[in-house]
């Protein structure tokens, strides 16, 4: 299923957008297009909510350019749920992250490398 959120997202063509609810609404309405279910703002564990859990798909969204260190002790609270079996980053920046968190996958999509991207 990884592969296949990513496939969806990676098909986006965003425009600049100024705020992160943008990039949210953004991430939700090509998911919705794409005939997945999902949650918004899924609690995952006790004090811990992920932006979008595609089945067993956690999706995170940055705006800007997100710090790898801190990213990674987020995205490392999130893989101790057993909700979670992989990461998909949504980024505009570029962002180095591990490949794994825990064992779970790891994968970045950068919305400024994408083709079509439109920038004011």
């Amino acid at each position: 299923m990884t592969d296949a959120v990513i496939d969806a997202l990676c098909a986006m063509r965003p425009p600049f957008a100024l705020y992160e609810a943008d990039l949210h609404r953004m991430v939700g309405d090509r998911l919705s297009e794409c005939g997945f279910i999902f949650q918004h703002e899924a609690p995952i564990a006790k004090g811990c909510r992920i932006d979008y859990l595609v089945g067993t798909v956690g999706v995170e969204i940055k705006k800007g350019k997100p710090q790898a260190a801190g990213l990674t002790k987020q995205l490392l609270r999130y893989a101790m749920s057993d909700c979670v079996q992989s990461f998909v980053v949504v980024s505009w920046q570029r962002v180095t992250l591990p490949r794994a968190i825990a064992g779970k996958p790891v994968k970045v999509i950068v919305l400024s490398q994408l083709w079509g991207v439109s920038l004011p």
